[in-house]
């Protein structure tokens, strides 16, 4: 196993923890913690050296964050 793959794998699982249970429960730091989440899949990708899956994740990722971003602001726009 590679160092790669052991950080993705501890990122992956402290990402998916502190996503499902924030210290601070808004979305900003839900968001945050989701990215940690998946910089340790890209490392868990990275470890197999599959060029495709990795430039599929990174245009997957750009995309996800800005409906991510959107969804954030509208929520907030609604409570307040």
């Amino acid at each position: 196993m590679t160092p790669e793959f052991i950080i993705g794998c501890g990122l992956i699982i402290l990402g998916a923890i502190s996503t499902a249970w924030p210290s601070p429960r808004d979305y900003i730091t839900r968001l945050i913690n989701l990215e940690v989440a998946s910089f340790g899949l890209l490392l868990v990708m990275l470890s197999f050296d599959e060029t495709i899956a990795l430039l599929t994740f990174v245009a997957v990722s750009g995309v996800s964050v800005f409906i991510l971003v959107r969804v954030i602001g509208k929520k907030e726009a609604v409570i307040r």
